[in-house]
């Protein structure tokens, strides 16, 4: 996962309420196991309306996306940061999120913003024409107009974004630990790690050769 300290650019100034995954990504682009190549399925239905904000040239690659309240609701499913990561997203604003939604954001390296509906109505408007910045140190969005709004995130979370750590990456940085561990773990209770099984323990009795 790649580190995400500050996110800054165009944005898209969707503003848009009770946006569920089936919106995100539909359900027939499920059938994939990867997750490249989902941004061809990104908001289908909304794509298909004339003068949307997704092919408008002027937003084309943002890498934050300005949404309504309770974004992400609907499924579980995966692929909906799937597929806004393939797109670019790397931050989504918006009044609240689905739980689950949040989740999937964070472990696929995109920043889930939640502001206040006032602050999301003023990003929406500035939007059109300006950048917008998302600022992990300072824990604030911006913009050139000096609106600064500050948010909160989990401080576990935040460093798990900053230092680009998934699941994966946090095993991994625990690596000499968990060694350690086995290895005391072999020297104290060898029959654990034994490749035998219970050769030689007696169960129900009868003893395993």
């Amino acid at each position: 996962m790649q580190p995400v300290t500050t996110v800054t650019g165009t944005a898209y100034p969707w503003g848009a309420k009770n946006i569920d995954t089936d919106i995100i990504i539909p359900a027939h682009w499920l059938k994939t196991i990867t997750r490249s190549g989902l941004a061809r399925g990104a908001f289908e239905t909304v794509r298909a309306q004339p003068g949307n904000v997704f092919d408008d040239p002027r937003y084309a690659g943002a890498p934050i996306l300005i949404a309504g309240d309770n974004f992400g609701c609907g499924s579980s499913r995966e692929h909906a940061a799937w597929a806004l990561a393939d797109m670019g997203v790397r931050a989504v604003i918006a009044p609240s999120f689905s739980d689950i939604f949040s989740g999937n954001a964070f472990k696929n390296g995109i920043v889930p913003v939640v502001l206040p509906q006032e602050a999301v109505d003023r990003l929406v408007e500035v939007a059109k024409d300006q950048p917008v910045t998302v600022d992990l140190e300072t824990m604030t969005v911006t913009t050139p107009y000096q609106d600064r709004f500050a948010f909160d995130l989990d401080p576990f979370r935040r460093q798990c974004l900053m230092e680009g750590l998934d699941e994966i990456g946090l095993t991994m940085a625990r690596d000499t630990a968990i060694s350690k561990f086995e290895g005391a773990v072999d020297q104290h209770r060898p029959w654990i790690a034994s490749r035998s099984g219970y050769a030689g323990i007696a169960v129900d009795g009868v003893g395993r050769t």
